[in-house]
């Protein structure tokens, strides 16, 4: 029983936010839906896929994964770092649709 816990844990994990952008919501609306997500650094396109199945209820057509890396920043005269990310792209069939509030 244990190990469920854990295995729900780390489904639960695997997708950590909609990434809301301009870019990505404007495919949404489009013919061919498609979604983005950051996603745990360790995730697959496998896991991804079983992550969007099991929390939104949609059956993801495709899914790519990339890779953003950090970049360099100066705030106030200092140099600061934004972290990097991965991020996944989630196509669904036309009529499909996922609700992010």
């Amino acid at each position: 029983m244990v190990t469920d816990v854990k295995q729900l844990n780390k489904e639960l994990v695997i997708l950590r936010q909609p990434r809301v952008t301009e870019k990505s919501t404007d495919g949404a609306s489009a013919k061919r839906p498609h979604y983005t997500f950051v996603v745990a650094p360790a995730a697959n396109k496998l896991m991804v896929r079983q992550a969007i199945v099991k929390q939104y209820k949609v059956t993801p057509t495709k899914v790519n994964i990339s890779v953003v890396k950090g970049k360099k920043v100066f705030t106030r005269g200092r140099v600061g770092a934004r972290p990097g990310f991965k991020k996944a792209t989630v196509y669904l069939k036309p009529g499909d649709k996922i609700e992010i509030v």
